[in-house]
């Protein structure tokens, strides 16, 4: 056989051992090859199915073989001819052949899921002659769409005819045998015969079917169907191809053309994709993504291009000048030869039935070409080092991204293993979410290798994979490495993790942990910018006062936080604020204690009311100062130092990183600190009434703020209740609070007026507007403040005209007078005088006062010397009002040797004087009593003898007045009636009825008092012998009564 020119010329690709050939052999003869086979010149086609391989020979039979290559069906399709064409779709198949009775090729559908019980053929559906004109023509080529809509058959004449809804006519139970759609003539080309037909399906991205028609010189594409369909084919290639040497893709998306020179690619716009194959080629097939080439028969030789031939002919003994056939399977996507053989006897046919690739040879003799695991194939890979050419083959045969990502790990480790660090960081991304980070991690952590170390962290914080310590080692490298540029861009990244309701509002690192790093790293700035854009209140005010030292937007933040919000970080900084921005810290918490409305922003930049002015420390609350070291003060930003963080990475080169310095003004002149974000609202809508927290929550802030002490809660006062020093009138006009507790505001009422109370009496030096205004305090009787520590106040601070007006509110004059006593006894030469005033003030209402005064006045000569008139007076007074009994005044006048006898001698015989007419007067009220005693016994006695007649004299009703005539009724009393003046039945004497009632009553309350003898005995202790002798007037004390209750 003649040599073509070139025959040997192989692919300029890498080859690999890929495929595995294996024999087939009959299952019930493992010597010889399938029984259907054995007879392989007679076989005309053969074509994969869903039901199994059928094959048909030269005779018009059909075989059906299974798994096995056993033969489960066969049937005569074609009498008196041989099958041509056969193709299957959905278990429909279409063979074409040649029958003797016809001229023309017949074509007939059978369905392979239905067969005849008895002759055990499939169910013939339609059959039909194929005719193009009255000249009969061979079929050279067909081809079947997928969905069975259409059928296109090439002829030897370059004439394509087109069937139309085939499946429509295949499943219609109407119509005969030869019903078929009518053919339409799409293309014809007498000088150029149809080698090649092809169905592009339709897909969502094109919903149109095309038809490719390839002929000896030139690639047709045709619409069959959508818009536009119908019209004449176009060109797309002026490439034709040979019989056989045409085929659609894998993904039937083009029509692989196949010449000497090289293969094409053409699609439905023109000439796609073109692989240099060089070589004659006398069949194509495609298996999978691979490409089937099959060459025709040529003379071996050891210096063919070919290595497959080299080694056939070095390792085989067949004679010199025998042909052979190269069998070459390729895949073009990525470029390789996946297997290369060679068959001495020819290769008859090739297909891909059951996922294998088949091959039969002309002797009979099947193989199949087993394809390799992935796995193998990889690690053949691997081992060359061929890692692109791995992942191409991975992504081509669709492996699965964890599969995919393990040939990134190798690939990395690969470069990494030769210093090619930036290119296997680019490796390891891809391995992000199937190899742990911290694989990839420690090998970085060089500090040669920290900048691809960056862009891995970067990575794997931009898909969200990132955790609390990967946040902590990019900032810190960021940091090390002073790359404030990426730091900004890092900060200050949208988020890319969306929550459950869709909302774009989750980071991609850790927050707490971000704001941790760059506060450490002294990076205050983007902390801060972090903390306020996500709404971390506590953070960013700690930022802002503990490190930045930025009081005046710590305070401006607090505002807009609103009372509520603003109330624990204050309790927290509400100190450090006062001692830098007194003024301003003031005005904000007396907004927060007052308003019931949300706070207004522009507040914070008016200029604050002026303190009053002082000088002195505090002297007061001294309690509140037990919570100053609970409290920290605000440090400077030169001498903050970085909070020492526990650090999860455990190398030397992660400590160094993570260590920094609080300041980095050379790195932050190059790039500008994030700008503050003015969009984002620290607090949340707010109500429109706000409930106003207690003022005691702040008193500890203002320990050592006494004037801004006053003022706050002198405003508070008067802004929440109305309540002022000089108004002592109704409370001013104020807004209601409808949510205010009402017993806590009491509370909190007299908790701000007693602290005030005590800071006017705290300023140093006892000024006099202080003390004013602590008397003014007390004077006010409508302000809530606590007496009795406002009296322990006033005590304490020696605040006297206080502590006088406690004592007179109180009812306390005695220890007013006392007071002035011990001011006398301390040296104050005016406290006597004072004494003597206040008795005078208050001596009418408090009668006990003289004798005390009386003792006072007489205890030194000095004082008696200064006060003899006063000690006149007031034994004057003493004896009007009868005070006390000359032998006490005597008792009191005589316990020492300083007043003398000529003091109280003009008193004395005034007492004596008196006394003796008392005592006189005393004897002639005895006499006549006892006169009158004695007449009321003998009344008695008269009245009681029974012996002694009653006679009555009287001739006057004591009734009517009138003359007395009978009937009349006398009563012992000498009071005389007419009867009818007097009520039926009436005993009693209606004149002295009533006087004897009233005795009848009190002698009843003393028998009942009589027997209350706790009432007695405190009577006995209060007035001595005073309440004995009532006792014995009212006859508790009668010996009768003794008797009685004995009896």
């Amino acid at each position: 056989m003649a040599q073509p020119p070139a025959p040997n010329a192989a692919p300029a690709w890498r080859q690999f051992p890929f495929f595995d050939v294996v024999p087939v052999k009959d299952i019930h003869d493992l010597g010889s090859a399938p029984e259907v086979f054995q007879k392989t010149p007679e076989i005309s086609t053969i074509t994969a199915s869903s039901a199994g391989l059928v094959v048909a020979d030269i005779h018009g039979s059909v075989y059906l073989v299974n798994r096995d290559f056993e033969i489960a069906k066969s049937w005569i399709a074609h009498t008196g001819g041989r099958v041509t064409h056969m193709a299957e779709r959905k278990g429909i198949l279409i063979t074409l052949g040649e029958e003797d009775t016809a001229r023309h090729p017949f074509l007939k559908v059978w369905d392979l899921h239905k067969f005849d019980k008895k002759t055990n053929a499939p169910l013939l559906l339609r059959s039909a002659k194929v005719q193009s004109g009255n000249r009969p023509h061979p079929v050279s080529v067909i081809a079947l769409s997928a969905s069975l809509s259409y059928l296109a058959i090439g002829l030897g004449d370059g004439t394509v005819i087109l069937y139309r809804h085939l499946d429509q006519s295949i499943y219609s139970a109407s119509g005969s045998l030869s019903t078929l759609p009518k053919p339409r003539v799409i293309h014809e080309s007498p000088t150029e015969p149809i080698t090649g037909l092809g169905f592009r399906e339709p897909t969502e991205e094109s919903p149109n079917a095309y038809l490719f028609i390839v002929t000896t010189n030139r690639v047709l594409c045709y619409q069959a169907s959508g818009k536009g369909s119908g019209g004449t084919p176009t060109v797309v290639d002026e490439i034709g191809a040979s019989l056989g040497c045409a085929t659609m893709d894998w993904k039937a998306r083009e029509i692989v053309v196949a010449r000497d020179e090289a293969i094409y690619l053409c699609g439905t716009e023109g000439r796609g994709p073109c692989y240099a194959y060089e070589g004659p080629k006398s069949s194509i097939y495609t298996h999978r993504n691979y490409i089937v080439i099959v060459s025709p028969p040529f003379t071996p030789s050891a210096s063919a291009a070919s290595a497959t031939v080299r080694n056939f002919v070095a390792k085989s003994s067949v004679p010199p000048g025998a042909d052979i056939t190269k069998l070459t399977v390729f895949d073009p996507e990525n470029q390789y030869v996946a297997h290369s053989g060679t068959f001495t006897e020819g290769v008859r046919e090739v297909f891909s039935a059951w996922g294998k690739l088949y091959a039969l040879s002309n002797d009979g003799k099947l193989l199949c070409l087993e394809e390799k695991p992935t796995s193998a194939k990889l690690d053949m890979l691997y081992r060359k080092g061929l890692y692109t050419l791995a992942l191409n083959i991975a992504e081509t045969q669709k492996l699965d991204e964890s599969h995919i990502a393990d040939i990134h790990k190798q690939y990395g480790d690969h470069l990494y293993a030769k210093g090619d660090y930036d290119n296997a960081m680019q490796q390891y991304i891809q391995t992000i979410r199937y190899v742990q980070p911290s694989y990839v991690i420690r090998k970085f952590l060089d500090a040669q290798r920290i900048h691809n170390l960056v862009t891995y962290l970067q990575e794997l914080h931009s898909l969200g994979l990132a955790n609390a310590d990967h946040t902590t080692l990019l900032l810190n490298t960021y940091t090390k490495l002073k790359d404030v540029a990426r730091l900004d861009s890092f900060i200050k990244r949208e988020s890319l993790r969306t929550s459950a309701g869709g909302d774009k509002d989750e980071l991609p690192f850790d927050l707490d942990t971000a704001i941790r790093v760059c506060r450490q790293a002294g990076y205050f700035e983007h902390a801060s910018y972090l903390a306020k854009k996500y709404e971390r209140h506590e953070d960013y005010l700690r930022i802002q006062i503990e490190d930045a030292g930025n009081y005046k937007d710590a305070l401006s933040y607090l505002r807009r936080l609103g009372a509520e919000a603003a109330e624990s970080n204050l309790a927290r900084y509400g100190r450090a604020l006062l001692d830098n921005l007194p003024e301003e810290t003031t005005d904000l918490l007396i907004d927060i204690c007052t308003s019931l409305a949300p706070l207004s922003l522009e507040t914070d930049e008016q200029e604050a009311a002026p303190a009053k002015p002082s000088s002195g420390g505090p002297s007061y609350l001294s309690y509140l100062a037990l919570n100053r070291a609970s409290i920290a003060s605000a440090p400077s930003p030169t001498d903050t130092a970085p909070p020492s963080g526990g650090q999860t990475n455990g190398t030397k080169a992660l400590d160094a990183i993570v260590r920094r310095e609080s300041t980095h003004e050379a790195s932050r002149t190059s790039t500008p600190p994030p700008s503050t974000p003015t969009t984002a609202a620290p607090a949340k809508a707010r109500a429109s009434s706000v409930k106003r927290p207690s003022p005691q929550l702040y008193f500890a802030h203002f320990v050592d703020h006494p004037n801004h002490f006053v003022r706050f809660l002198e405003t508070v006062a008067r802004r929440r209740w109305g309540q002022t020093v000089e108004n002592t009138s109704e409370p001013l006009p104020v807004e209601a609070d409808p949510n205010a507790d009402e017993e806590a505001e009491k509370q909190a009422q007299a908790a701000v007026w007693n602290t005030l109370f005590e800071l006017y009496l705290s300023q140093p030096g006892g000024a006099t507007s202080s003390d004013a205004k602590a008397l003014a305090v007390l004077q006010n009787t409508r302000l809530p403040y606590d007496p009795t520590h406002a009296l322990i106040l006033c005590s304490t601070r020696g605040f006297t005209p206080g502590l006088v007006l406690l004592w007179e509110r109180m009812g306390m004059q005695e220890d007013v007078v006392r007071f002035f006593m011990d001011r006398h006894q301390d040296g104050d030469p005016d406290a006597s005088a004072e004494v003597v005033r206040r008795l005078d003030q208050y001596g009418p209402g408090r009668p006990q006062l003289y004798p005390l005064v009386l003792r006072f006045l007489t205890s030194t000569p000095a004082l008696l010397t200064k006060h003899r008139d006063d000690v006149g007076r007031v034994l004057r007074v003493i004896d009007e009002e009868k005070i006390m009994p000359p032998v006490s005044v005597v008792q009191v006048l005589s316990r020492n040797s300083v007043a003398s006898v000529g003091l109280v001698k003009e008193w004395l015989m005034a007492r004596i004087k008196s006394a003796r007419e008392e005592v006189d007067t005393d004897q002639k009220l005895i006499a006549s009593y006892r006169t009158e005693t004695e007449a009321k016994m003998r009344q008695v006695e008269e009245l009681s003898d029974p012996d002694h007649p009653r006679v009555f004299h009287v001739t006057q009703c004591s009734a009517c007045q009138g003359g007395l005539d009978l009937p009349a009724v006398h009563f012992m009393c000498n009071h005389s009636y007419h009867q009818r003046c007097l009520p039926q039945n009436e005993t009693e004497c209606p004149n002295c009825a009533r006087e004897h009632g009233i005795i009848r009553e009190i002698r009843r309350n003393n028998e009942r008092l009589a027997d209350q003898h706790e009432l007695f005995l405190s009577e006995v202790r209060e007035g001595g012998f005073d309440a004995l002798a009532t006792g014995f007037s009212r006859g508790i004390l009668n010996l009768s009564r003794t008797d009685d209750v004995a009896a």
